[in-house]
């Protein structure tokens, strides 16, 4: 909104001043200039105006003190008037303006040239009404084309103003404004300044050309949309792909802009079962069986079973309550710990019979005699009969000697017994070997009988 200070000095009275004659004219125009939209703010800080003055002014006191009644004096609307700001910072704009006009003096008439700069503070840049003040410098050369042509002069005097901006739209607007100055020598002058006018705010960047100035775009390299700040919705979501956590798969706001085909509180995106409803646990999949094993990992999904089995129950071939993964025997039923069978409490009472006549001589571990010999025979003959489970053969030692002696004698006697019985034809996975040593003597260790007793072996089940 640039405005010229109409007043001029002539060759012989130096300052002539121009009394608006058409005020209606004026107040014509500015009805006019508001059907433009408007204007500059942050979004377009340059601004172009193009508009019409008309000066209204008081007697002019010359230093010789004579005075010239501003009724000699008459004007036109100075047209046309062209000025550009730029907005700097805040409310602050600064700029220029020049403008053409005519005014007349009696019989005299003078084409002039003018010229201001200065600074502008807008109140409200961003609203539709906005007021603001101007102050400034403000210069006139002007061409005499009547009697004494072609004499030029020129005149200088600080103004100040106040106007309004007010805004239809981004770009067009219109303006009024009333602005005073005074020359204040050579002569002294007073004058006023009625501006109207239309402009047009620039300069704000739209590198994706979507219509949304880069100032106001939150996505400035992307073409988007208005009611998102120039932000896309790819997925048509109502969402803008910024705040979209699924931007290419619609969805409702309550999941961000994600996608719950099955609707079973995991987004599709983190659903590895999206098309069927299941535990946010298992990402989404269901459990039929509620073994903890995703159907789709599960091999048995309709029968619950361990998660390293791929949810399958583990099988029990034998079927003596014993896992095969954990039975030794998986194809023999067994009554053990392990699913092996056990040698039963009948068997080892027959063998423990028939080994009482096993008998070792003192501080030996040697097999000899018929009676002994005969006693391996009924012991690999109820082996034979009963080929389930494994025995041991518990050696034991009188108290004879040291401790440490007696157990690895003990030990002696009872893999002397296992060794006989080996190459009588037994199965030697079906025999192990204990040492007790001393410590489980049967008879009196102070009598040559009790002695006797205690050198022995044993047979136990072993228990799986």
């Amino acid at each position: 909104m640039f405005h010229t200070a109409m007043i001029k000095i002539n060759k012989n009275k130096n300052l002539t001043t121009f009394h608006m004659k058409n005020t209606s004219l004026s107040l014509l125009l500015m009805l006019f200039a508001t059907t433009f939209v408007f204007a500059q703010n942050s979004n377009n800080p340059w601004l172009l105006s193009v508009g019409v003055t008309s000066i209204s002014g008081g007697d002019v006191v010359y230093p010789s003190g004579s005075t010239l009644s501003s009724d000699d004096f008459s004007g036109s609307i100075g047209l046309p008037q062209v000025s550009l700001y730029r907005k700097v910072f805040a409310g602050l704009s600064i700029g220029g303006q020049v403008s053409l006009g005519k005014q007349s003096q009696n019989t005299e008439d003078w084409d002039f040239f003018s010229w201001h700069t200065a600074l502008k503070y807008g109140f409200y840049n961003d609203k539709k009404f906005s007021p603001y003040i101007k102050a400034g410098v403000w210069g006139e050369t002007s061409l005499n084309t009547g009697s004494d042509a072609y004499s030029e002069n020129t005149d200088w005097s600080n103004f100040g103003s106040v106007g309004f901006d007010y805004s239809f739209g981004d770009k067009f607007g219109a303006y009024a404004e009333y602005s005073m100055g005074k020359i204040a020598s050579g002569p002294e002058a007073d004058y006023g300044l009625m501006s109207v006018g239309v402009s047009y705010a620039f300069g704000s960047g739209d590198r994706d050309k979507d219509g949304v100035s880069d100032k106001k775009d939150k996505c400035p390299d992307v073409p988007g949309l208005k009611e998102f700040e120039g932000c896309p919705d790819t997925d048509e979501d109502g969402i803008p792909d910024n705040e979209d956590d699924c931007p290419e798969e619609a969805g409702p706001a309550e999941n961000k802009g994600c996608p719950d085909t099955d609707g079973d509180g995991v987004l599709d995106k983190d659903d590895t079962c999206p098309e069927v409803s299941g535990l946010a646990e298992l990402n989404g999949c269901p459990d039929a069986d509620e073994d903890g094993v995703a159907d789709q990992d599960d091999e048995c999904p309709e029968v619950a079973g361990p998660e390293d089995n791929k949810g399958c129950p583990w099988p029990d071939t034998d079927e003596d309550g014993v896992l095969d993964k954990d039975d030794e025997c998986p194809e023999e039923a067994g009554t053990g710990a392990n699913g092996c069978p056990e040698v039963s409490k009948e068997v080892i009472e027959a063998l423990n019979d028939a080994g009482l006549n096993i008998l070792f001589a003192g501080d030996s571990y040697r097999i000899m005699g018929a009676k002994t010999l005969k006693a391996f025979e009924s012991v690999k003959a109820i082996l034979d009969e009963n080929t389930e489970g494994v025995v041991l053969i518990q050696g034991y030692a009188s108290q004879d000697g040291s401790e440490e002696y007696n157990l690895n004698l003990s030990r002696k006697r009872a893999e002397a017994v296992r060794d006989r019985l080996i190459e009588l034809g037994v199965d030697a996975a079906r025999l192990e070997v204990e040492a007790f040593g001393e410590n489980m003597p049967v008879g009196d260790n102070s009598t040559r009988e009790g002695r006797a007793q205690s050198r022995r072996v044993e047979f136990k089940s072993k228990k799986q």
